[in-house]
């Protein structure tokens, strides 16, 4: 009998072990499985859910708000939750009746399309967690609760039995941020903008800093604690860090309200840029171009014509089919009509206008820059010894180089010739005779170095995306001809942007140093806490005190009484030099024409640049600076006062308050440039002061003269270009130069 009852106790506890396995395997392996259908039973939900960061604002120098990231939320459906309340009593009917109502809930209180939620909800039953809709406000997440919630009463207080099963229920919302842009296209270009979830910026500091602007997602967790509790566990979001910028509010507003009058204007261009730069520490004041678009709504093709944006598409068709039939003929622009229709040709120009909109002009943009170069030219001359203040030098009008086969003339903006001028005459003459010759004494080694200390060729390292390299779009020490030498003194034959000629110039005026140009002053923690004050960060000196003296004094004459006149400022003695350079093809007679100024002349501070591309006349008409020197005026008139720079006079200048903020000719016009001699004899002091004398065809010195008047007659009228090339019986030759002359070289109108 105890033998029996052993094996019997034996099988039942062998029963409850295995028992007690399998429980344990259950929970082990469900349990998670079994919390949510617990806290379903109590009408909780198991919640693990991601928890935002707020991507940091972007500030101006004086703290007005130009990008923020306010909170909206994005609303979840639930289909898993809707189907599970809907469950059958023992008789059949349902306890719950959610999915139509709750469809009825939403399409009445957003109007959002009821077959469409019937779809979503229908073909994803299991899905915990449907996206439906983004940037709700919180008002509409709290009149929406509240809505739902009065219905849901009246459904339980119904004497219908039916009514009383309704439920709202499977929705809840998700907190996020959505970036905001507080003055819509104001520095769009400098600010750039960011992704949707805040996670990814496009263009300006938005992109560039983008890893300091964004934070880290925290998380929420929920559990079930030893009573069945629902506990939750919070790891709270890390938010980004704040920019405050060097931009000025109402330097950029004075900048962008000039630019878009020209832009709007009865003359206009193809577009039209400028940069407003201290020129103690390469702080950036302002920064805009006519190309412009509202930072909220960035995904338009902007105010480009229909016609242009066609023309976009043609061009951007052709590539769109090389690339997807490379193994077929590729098609010209005339055909690309006959395998696109005119939508599909549209669709592809609006993408093209949209990424010109987003471009920054002055910074991703190469141009030959013209005659602001010739300081540069005089600079590395005077630094190096080979000319002085005091050297002079005859205009004859034109200077002739040959292969020893074939000659080209080159002439002068002046085709009479300026006759008897110094150095500081050719700067505010803007002579190309007097540049030439100092480029043939510095020679090609002297004249390249200068132009690498001055930061052409290369970047300037603005902390801003997409800058241009110019390596490839000039010429080296060994790279560089005779004829190639004699263009670059006056800014023809090699490329740069608009902010390596800005941070080049403000070397020059703040006495020999460089400075790194930047848009970013300091970066701040999410509670506003200084992190990093940006120090300005000294590159190299260019050029010493003496030889930046004399420049800004050529330049404040220039301005006084030579080609700047136009650029003058009431109350003001500024400095600036003009530029017009002739862009390629050069058959095509189009223009960039610019001004390179800065205030106070004795005490230099604030640079402005502006360039104008083609503007909208024939011809040699679009060549003149006086354009870009008045736009010039027009915005330091405005910027110094409001810098706190006053009229020197003592007079009183109301300063600008912006309504979208709150917190002359140069004389030459259209003839072309060139390179003469310099002036006296052979062996005279202008010979002892290292400038060579060119006379004859092979650029040797000679005692041979020609004067102004048989320069003159030789001259070929200004429409022509500016290189001439002749054969040995002195018949005209084609636009052809031999190597070491670059092909198609064109006129400088100034």
């Amino acid at each position: 009998m105890k033998n029996k009852l052993s094996v019997a106790y034996g099988i039942i506890a062998l029963a409850l072990f295995a028992l007690a396995a399998h429980i344990f395997f259950i929970q082990n392996n469900n349990s998670d499985e079994y919390n949510k259908r617990i806290m379903s039973q109590r009408q909780s939900r198991y919640e693990s859910r991601t928890l935002a960061y707020r991507r940091g604002d972007i500030y101006d120098r004086n703290g007005t708000r130009l990008a923020s990231s306010e909170k909206v939320y994005i609303m979840i459906l639930d289909p898993s939750q809707m189907n599970q309340a809907e469950y059958p009593t023992e008789g059949g009917e349902k306890v719950r009746n959610v999915i139509e109502p709750t469809i009825q809930a939403l399409s009445e209180f957003f109007g959002f399309d009821p077959e469409d939620l019937r779809k979503q909800i229908t073909e994803h039953p299991d899905s915990a967690y449907i996206r439906y809709k983004r940037d709700i406000s919180y008002t509409d997440k709290q009149d929406f609760e509240a809505y739902a919630a009065e219905l849901n009463s009246q459904y339980a207080a119904s004497d219908d039995a039916t009514v009383r099963m309704n439920r709202v229920d499977g929705v809840w919302f998700e907190e996020t941020y959505k970036r905001v842009y507080p003055y819509g296209s104001l520095a769009c270009n400098v600010i750039g903008f960011s992704s949707s979830d805040g996670t990814v910026g496009t263009g300006g500091v938005e992109q560039y800093y983008n890893s300091t602007l964004i934070g880290t997602n925290g998380r929420e967790y929920g559990y079930l604690d030893d009573e069945a509790d629902l506990e939750k566990v919070i790891r709270p979001a890390t938010d980004g860090d704040n920019l405050v910028l060097t931009i000025d509010s109402t330097v950029q507003n004075i900048v962008e309200k000039y630019l878009d009058e020209w832009k709007n204007g009865d003359i206009g261009s193809k577009s039209a840029a400028c940069i407003v730069m201290n020129v103690k520490n390469g702080e950036i004041l302002g920064m805009a171009s006519t190309r412009t678009f509202d930072l909220n709504d960035p995904y338009t093709p902007g105010d480009f014509t229909e016609e242009e944006i066609y023309e976009y598409g043609i061009d951007e068709a052709v590539s769109d089919y090389r690339l997807k039939h490379p193994d077929l003929e590729p098609i010209t622009s005339a055909q690309v009509p006959e395998y696109y229709s005119h939508d599909e040709i549209m669709e592809l120009g609006e993408t093209i206008a949209m990424y010109q909109n987003w471009r920054n002009l002055t910074i991703s943009d190469t141009f030959e820059p013209g005659s602001t170069q010739k300081i540069f030219t005089v600079a590395g001359a005077l630094e190096e010894n080979i000319i002085s203040e005091n050297t002079s030098f005859d205009c004859t009008g034109n200077v002739r180089l040959s292969d020893g086969v074939n000659s080209w003339r080159i002439n002068c903006v002046n085709r009479n010739g300026h006759g008897i001028l110094d150095v500081k005459g050719g700067i505010t003459q803007s002579c190309n005779v007097v540049m030439m010759n100092i480029g043939f004494a510095e020679g090609s080694e002297t004249f390249m170095k200068y132009e690498r200390i001055f930061g052409f060729g290369g970047y300037t390292g603005i902390d801003l995306p997409a800058e241009a390299n110019t390596l490839e779009l000039g010429f080296t020490t060994d790279s560089i001809g005779r004829t190639q030498l004699a263009t670059n003194t006056f800014g023809q034959n090699y490329n740069c942007t608009m902010i390596q000629m800005a941070a080049a110039y403000a070397s020059v005026l703040n006495g020999g140093y460089y400075y790194k140009p930047h848009v970013v002053k300091q970066i701040l923690s999410a509670d506003g806490a200084l992190k990093e004050d940006v120090q300005p960060l000294l590159v190299r000196e260019t050029v010493s005190s003496s030889t930046c003296d004399f420049i800004k004094d050529a330049l404040v004459e220039t301005v006084e009484s030579g080609t700047g006149s136009a650029a003058k400022v009431p109350g003001y003695t500024v400095g600036g030099k003009t530029g017009t350079a002739q862009k390629q093809p050069r058959s095509d007679k189009t223009y960039v024409v610019s001004f390179c100024g800065y205030a106070p002349a004795d005490d230099p501070t604030i640079l402005c640049y502006v360039v104008i591309d083609e503007p909208a006349l024939p011809g040699e008409e679009a060549a003149h600076s006086s354009f870009a020197s008045e736009i010039f005026s027009k915005i330091m008139s405005e910027v110094l006062p409001a810098m706190n720079i006053y009229p020197e006079d003592g007079s009183e200048i109301e300063a600008m308050t912006p309504d979208t903020l709150l917190p002359e000719d140069e004389g030459d016009g259209m003839v072309a440039m060139g390179s003469a001699a310099a002036a006296g004899e052979e062996g005279t002091e202008a010979e002892t002061e290292g400038v060579q004398i060119l006379t004859n065809n092979n650029g040797e010195p000679v005692s041979e003269t020609i004067t102004p008047e048989e320069a003159a007659a030789a001259s070929p009228p200004a429409t022509e270009e500016y290189i001439q090339g002749t054969d040995e019986e002195g018949g005209e030759l084609p636009d052809l130069l031999p190597d070491d002359i670059e092909a198609g070289v064109a006129p400088q109108p100034e």
